[in-house]
């Protein structure tokens, strides 16, 4: 089964961040790639750009949806980037997320496959 595991941070530019900062926190992620690749688990992830880089589509009644700029949601953190993981069940994916590097929170939630 495929758990996506979503990390939220503090809404940043990491193309502005000091280097040293965006160093340490690469450095943090290629250690949990290795984690993941030491255990044999297949994986994939990414990072996002600024939550003021976002756009939605949000259903209109009757008509197209409509899009607007920004994800419009009033939060201290936003969902900075995730990892897509295998794993048996939600314990191993527990498990594997506990190595990842965490800002303000995880969230691990099971992906729906559909046949």
């Amino acid at each position: 089964m495929k758990y996506m595991l979503m990390l939220y941070e503090a809404d940043k530019d990491w193309l502005a961040a000091p280097e040293d900062e965006l160093k340490r926190s690469m450095a943090e992620h290629e250690e949990f790639a290795a984690y993941l690749r030491e255990r044999g688990t297949p994986f994939s992830g990414g990072a996002l750009r600024p939550s003021a880089t976002a756009t939605t589509l949000r259903p209109a009644a009757g008509a197209a949806p409509v899009v607007t700029d920004g994800p419009f949601v009033e939060l201290t953190e936003h969902l900075g980037g995730y990892y897509i993981v295998e794993a048996r069940d939600l314990d191993e994916a527990l498990e594997i997320a506990r190595h990842c590097p965490i800002d303000a929170g995880t969230e691990i939630r099971p992906l729906w496959e559909a046949p």
